[in-house]
C-alpha cells in the first residue's frame, strides 16, 4: 500500500513560473496590464482563434455571455445536467429556464440527437459541454444550430488543448475555457472567452470591466484613458497580471502536460481493461484529440457489493484520492426541488450520476502511481 497520499489532481507549477509571478509583484503593475494582454494574444494564437478575452473565471465568461445575449425570463437554454452547476446557476439567476439534454451513456457527451427534440420557440441558446477532455461531435450540432437559427456556445472548461477534426477547441464559434487549479493548465482562478464574432468579443471585453469603452489596460496608451466612458452597466471580471503571467508559463507547457496525461490515461485503460467492476468512459470514434482532463470511471456496485461512496472511502484508506465529476445538476437539492424532473427523465445521465468517480490524473504523476492506483482498486474489489 502507498505510504503517501496521491490526490486526484495537483497543479504542476515550475520555479520559472513562480519567479515570473514574483517579477510581476515587483513591477508595481499587478492588476490587468501587459501580461493579461500578452496572455490573450498567446491563447488566441494557440487556438488559432479570432478573438480572446481573459477573465477571472470560466463562470464569469458564461455570465457575461448570457448578459450580452440578453437572456432572461421566458427564455430556455439547453445544456446537459451532467456538468458542474455553475452554468445552470447562471441560467437560473438570469431568470431563464435550463432544459437538460441527456448524454450518451458511454461518453457523457450530448449530441444533436439528444438536443434537437428539446428545441422550442423559447430556446435561445444551446450549450454543449466538452467532458473530461473529450470533444462533443460538433458538426451535427452546428448544422442544427444553423438550421434552427439558435446560437451555440461551447462549454470548454474541460477542453484546453482538445482537438476536434484537426482544429483546437476555440478555433470556431464561441467557447469558454477555465483555468481552475484542477484544469489542464491553471493560473489559480481564471478563464478565457474565445469567439469568431468580433462584435461579441468587444461586447464581452466591455462588460468584463464596468461597461467601459476601454480596458483597465489599453494596449495603445499603456494604461486607461482618463476619458473612458461607461457605455452600459458592466461587471468586474478582469484577469490580473499576477494570474496572467502564471497562465503564460502554463500555456507554454500545455502540450507537454497533455502528452503526459495521455500516457497516464493509456496505462489506466490497459490495466483496467480486464476489471469488469470498473468501466472507464469510451473515447469517441470521430476524429478528435483527447486532452484527458479527467480519468472518469463507473463502478459496478452490484458486482463489488458496496456503493460508490464506500468504495471511494476504501481507496482513501489506501492513500488514493478520488473525486466525483459530477452529481447530475437536476439531482442537486435546489434543482431537484424546483424543477421536479421525474425519475428516469434523463436515463443515461442518472445511470452515470450514480456510478461515476474520477481517478488521480495530473502531469507530475508517474506510471508507477497509476500501477498503485489500480493495485488499490483490485485490493478493494477483492
Amino acid at each position: 500500500m502507498r505510504t503517501t497520499f496521491l490526490p486526484f489532481s495537483k497543479p504542476s507549477i515550475s520555479e520559472a513560473e513562480i519567479e515570473a509571478v514574483a517579477e510581476v509583484l515587483r513591477s508595481g503593475w499587478i492588476t490587468t496590464g501587459p501580461k493579461a494582454a500578452e496572455f490573450e494574444e498567446a491563447f488566441k494564437a494557440y487556438c488559432n482563434a479570432e478573438g480572446a478575452v481573459a477573465l477571472c473565471s470560466g463562470t464569469a465568461g458564461m455570465h457575461l455571455l448570457l448578459a450580452a445575449m440578453g437572456i432572461g425570463p421566458g427564455d430556455e437554454v439547453i445544456t446537459p445536467s451532467m456538468t458542474w452547476v455553475s452554468t445552470v446557476n447562471l441560467i437560473t439567476l438570469a431568470g431563464a429556464t435550463p432544459v437538460f439534454a441527456d448524454i450518451e451513456r458511454e461518453t457523457l457527451l450530448v449530441s444533436a440527437e439528444t438536443v434537437e427534440p428539446l428545441i422550442t420557440e423559447r430556446t435561445r441558446l444551446i450549450i454543449p459541454v466538452h467532458f473530461a477532455g473529450a470533444a462533443v461531435d460538433m458538426d451535427p450540432l452546428r448544422q442544427l444550430s444553423s438550421a434552427k437559427n439558435i446560437p451555440l456556445v461551447e462549454d470548454a472548461a474541460h477542453a484546453v488543448g482538445t482537438q476536434y477534426r484537426g482544429e483546437r477547441i476555440g478555433r470556431r464559434g464561441t467557447a469558454i475555457f477555465s483555468f481552475h487549479p484542477i484544469k489542464n493548465m491553471t493560473c489559480g482562478e481564471g478563464g478565457m472567452f474565445c469567439s469568431d464574432d468580433p462584435g461579441l468579443i468587444e461586447h464581452i471585453r466591455r462588460l468584463k470591466f464596468h461597461g467601459l469603452a476601454k480596458d483597465a489596460y489599453d494596449r495603445n496608451t499603456q494604461g486607461r484613458s482618463p476619458q473612458a466612458e461607461v457605455q452600459e452597466p458592466g461587471f468586474k471580471y478582469n484577469l490580473t497580471d499576477m494570474a496572467a503571467v502564471l497562465a503564460l508559463g502554463q500555456l507554454r507547457r500545455l502540450d507537454e502536460f497533455n502528452r503526459k496525461r495521455a500516457l497516464l490515461a493509456h496505462r489506466y485503460r490497459e490495466l483496467l481493461a480486464n476489471i469488469d467492476e470498473i468501466m472507464p468512459l469510451a473515447v469517441p470514434s470521430y476524429p478528435m484529440r483527447h486532452a484527458w482532463h479527467l480519468f472518469v470511471v463507473r463502478l459496478d456496485t452490484k458486482r463489488v457489493g458496496m456503493d460508490r461512496e464506500t468504495f471511494m472511502a476504501e481507496l482513501k484508506k489506501r492513500n488514493i484520492g478520488t473525486g466525483i465529476h459530477f452529481k447530475a445538476v437536476h439531482r442537486q437539492k435546489y434543482y431537484h426541488e424546483t424543477l421536479q424532473l421525474p425519475e428516469g427523465a434523463l436515463p443515461n445521465t442518472e445511470w452515470n450520476s450514480d456510478r461515476i468517480f474520477s481517478l488521480p490524473l495530473f502531469p507530475d504523476m508517474t506510471l508507477n502511481d497509476v500501477d498503485e492506483v489500480v493495485a488499490a482498486i483490485k485490493e478493494v474489489i477483492a
